[in-house]
């Protein structure tokens, strides 16, 4: 006995946002896709690495507010103030 092919919906020729492809894809398979796919190469940099640090909630809090009325994130603020101190110590 042959076995029924699983009916699907039609992949879209495109998306007109990043919004309904990612509605489509929350709610389909890409496994019944699988013939669309393209094998890609590409290389990743893994030598770059995060580590935490502590940072005292006052002063976390006022980072943040500063950050903010810049339009960036705290991470970030921080990041830069740490990269100007040490630019400027070495």
């Amino acid at each position: 006995m042959a076995k029924s092919k699983k009916k699907r919906d039609p992949l879209p020729e495109e998306f007109s946002s990043l919004e309904e492809a990612g509605e489509f894809w929350d709610t389909h398979s890409s496994a019944d896709y699988e013939e669309y796919m393209q094998e890609a190469h590409f290389e990743v940099d893994l030598k770059r690495s995060v580590k935490e640090v502590r940072i005292a909630d006052h002063v976390l809090r006022e980072v943040r507010k500063i950050a903010h009325r810049q339009g960036i994130t705290a991470e970030t603020l921080i990041n830069l103030w740490l990269q100007e101190k040490v630019a400027s110590l070495g």
